[in-house]
């Protein structure tokens, strides 16, 4: 196959889901699969670890994305003869006037079911132009079972057109000595308490209000004194969220940490005593599979998409039911036992997910849709 892939995103969304997904699948592909062309458009630097007997790599302007999207990308496709042009971010950017098989990435459709949850201007773009990009595509790549369904039900169409392809949890995830990495965190964010770990953003979809009003209830009835550790980027959500901590009288057993490096998260998760995760929608969920990455006990809400990727391997809580929430924090952290049964099947259940698997699925979708 000759494949086409809209690589700016590896750059353009670095750090975050989309940026992650792209940056994967396409170094398996790559690495795995000789017998492909892989034909890149690039944005910005870093692409020399992409370059390979089967890849080209095409330099873009950021300042001019629309020439490159709606003229000089479908006439390139054309004159090298692509197979299939896949558009990893959502189809955002996706013309009308590409000749070949389209396919694009739908991660999840939030703007649709819960729009309150997303800025005023992403939520335009996107209701604006999925209808579009769902007409105009040949296939549809997503990354849960839950988010096929969400595309079927607001874009009715064959079922056999929707590939689900689930996401992974990045290497670096896996278990480390506990008590050197409570160390690193004592010495290096001051942090010296056992502590309940939250990461994730603070969009009120992801439901960390609930979190603490649950923390406030029972963090004088553990076994021993416990943090709440909340890690995410300061803005104006965390600042309501540090006032509520106040009103509820926790401030000082609340640390909020602010951004923190990527290559630090696995050690936070391997040095907590539990993640909680009690988000209210995701299109797939990847914390909580870092946390069993890590093989930590993990609490997360039994909606949406996280029961696909948590299974029986931790505890699945209602987000909507605060004492559901915050009772089972008080039963897990008050038995060694369940938190070592849990730390084991989150180990087995994260298995199950790797990057080679996504890739893997995804060059399944492009042959199949080849044959549409």
């Amino acid at each position: 196959m000759k494949i086409g892939i809209d690589a700016r995103g590896v750059n353009w969304y670095k750090g975050t889901g989309i940026g992650t997904y792209t940056d994967k699948i396409l170094r398996y592909m790559i690495n795995s699969h000789k017998e492909n062309l892989y034909h890149m458009y690039w944005s910005g630097g870093d692409y020399e670890s992409f370059r390979s007997e089967n890849s080209k790599i095409l330099m873009t302007s950021k300042k001019y994305y629309k020439f490159f999207e709606q003229y000089y990308f479908p006439n390139n496709l054309r004159n090298e003869n692509i197979d299939i042009y896949h558009i990893p971010q959502n189809g955002i950017g996706l013309s009308p006037n590409i000749s070949c098989k389209k396919v694009v990435t739908i991660h999840d459709l939030i703007p649709y079911i819960l729009p309150e949850t997303v800025g005023k201007g992403y939520l335009i773009k996107f209701l604006k132009e999925m209808p579009k990009i769902m007409e105009t595509c040949d296939g549809i790549i997503t990354v849960s079972e839950c988010s096929k369904r969400d595309i079927l039900k607001f874009f009715p169409m064959d079922e056999s057109k929707v590939f689900v392809t689930p996401l992974a949890a990045d290497k670096k995830y896996k278990p480390l000595d506990k008590s050197k990495c409570q160390k690193f965190i004592s010495k290096t964010y001051n942090i010296n308490k056992p502590f309940i770990l939250y990461i994730g953003g603070f969009s009120p979809r992801k439901n960390v209000k609930s979190l603490l009003v649950a923390f406030s209830k029972i963090y004088n009835k553990l076994p021993q004194k416990y943090d709440l550790v909340i890690i995410g980027a300061n803005r104006d959500d965390s600042r309501l969220l540090k006032d509520l901590s106040h009103d509820l009288n926790i401030r000082s057993n609340v640390k909020f940490t602010g951004f923190v490096e990527e290559d630090d998260l696995p050690i936070f998760y391997n040095a907590c005593s539990v993640f909680v995760y009690p988000s209210i929608y995701e299109g797939f969920g990847l914390p909580p599979l870092e946390a069993m990455s890590c093989g930590t006990a993990v609490i997360t809400s039994n909606i949406s998409s996280i029961p696909e990727v948590v299974s029986d391997a931790g505890i699945l809580i209602d987000p909507f039911d605060v004492e559901s929430l915050s009772n089972s924090l008080e039963r897990l952290l008050n038995s060694e036992r369940l938190i070592k049964k849990l730390n084991t099947k989150s180990l087995k259940q994260a298995a199950k997910f790797s990057w080679e698997k996504t890739s893997e699925k995804t060059l399944e979708a492009y042959e199949k849709i080849l044959k549409i």
